[in-house]
């Protein structure tokens, strides 16, 4: 039964990947008759149920899921569109339940519908021009190099692989002269609804081995044969992502399947490092192990008692 309460909640439960939140955010949904919104920015794709672990309809128990496998590859999306389209979707949802969830690995996505985007000065054609020039030309790895003199805490927390993230933040920066981490900080905006923040976290060995296991039951699923499928749109920003880089390298004949694998492995959890780096400077998050949900259901009770 949904615990008694006034107000209406957002409920954001985040966490690295592989770590458990479908699992622990659809039992949590499941006891407090909520539904739940996807803050994921490839799970959002059609065609990339595997390579982005889309909950299946078992996995999802019953439980309503907004925002999962809706738009053709070739739709860009951002952040700011996310919010747009999020906070439409909850203004409907919290007519009916007094608590949505919402989960996801996409920190900005998150953060969008939290806290609201940072205003970010227009950018001129022509840079963005000679930075896709610089990338034929040098290759990625010297628009990261440039990003980590330019941006040393954006570098942290990005996505090193993803040429379009990494251009976007290195334009801002010769732009404005600024860091392109400083656009991202600001006066959260208001919320008709009130937040909490539940981190999900374990610890690192056994994070890695429910990576590896991941990575083998994706192999499983048929990641190789849908890489293939989408292998002919691997140029849109939707397949800039771990999970398909790794696979598309293989098909291009870079390496065998056997390296193909091992670097999917690696990448992913370099990516979890990253997304818990840009998770644990939030102060507002709680954090729980994965099977502590009762515990979970008591920091909600006593948190929206208090609220």
């Amino acid at each position: 039964m949904p615990l008694p309460n006034a107000k209406k909640y957002l409920i954001v439960v985040v966490g690295p990947t592989a770590v458990g939140k479908t699992e622990c955010c659809v039992a949590l949904a499941q006891h407090l008759c909520a539904e739940i919104i996807s803050a994921d920015a490839r799970q959002c794709y059609q065609g990339m149920a595997v390579g982005t672990a889309q909950p299946t309809p078992t996995e999802m128990r019953g439980v309503p899921h907004h925002f999962i496998n809706f738009l053709p590859v070739q739709a860009p999306y951002s952040a700011g569109m996310f919010a747009r389209d999020a906070l439409k979707v909850l203004t409907t949802l919290l007519c009916k339940h007094d608590y949505v969830f919402m989960t996801g690995g996409s920190g900005l996505y998150l953060q969008a519908v939290c806290q609201g985007l940072s205003p970010i000065p227009p950018v001129a054609p022509t840079i963005r021009a000679m930075l896709k020039k610089r990338l034929q030309t040098e290759g990625l790895s010297a628009l990261v190099a440039a990003l980590a003199s330019q941006d040393p805490v954006y570098y942290q927390v990005v996505d090193r692989g993803n040429p379009q993230r990494i251009i976007r933040a290195l334009e801002v920066c010769l732009v404005t002269g600024q860091p392109y981490s400083t656009f991202r900080q600001h006066q959260p905006a208001a919320r008709p609804f009130s937040i909490l923040k539940i981190g999900l976290t374990r610890d690192r060995q056994t994070l890695y081995q429910r990576i590896d296991q991941r990575v083998a039951q994706m192999l499983d699923q048929g990641l190789l044969q849908e890489a293939a499928a989408l292998y002919p749109h691997r140029h849109y920003n939707a397949l800039q992502t771990v999970g398909y880089r790794e696979i598309f390298g293989y098909l291009e004949g870079h390496y065998d399947q056997e390296e193909a694998i091992r670097l999917l492995k690696r990448n992913t959890k370099r990516y979890a490092k990253r997304q818990l780096t840009w998770l644990r400077r939030d102060p507002a998050i709680h954090w729980f192990h994965p099977d502590e949900r009762d515990a979970m259901l008591r920091h909600v009770q006593q948190k929206t008692t208090a609220l």
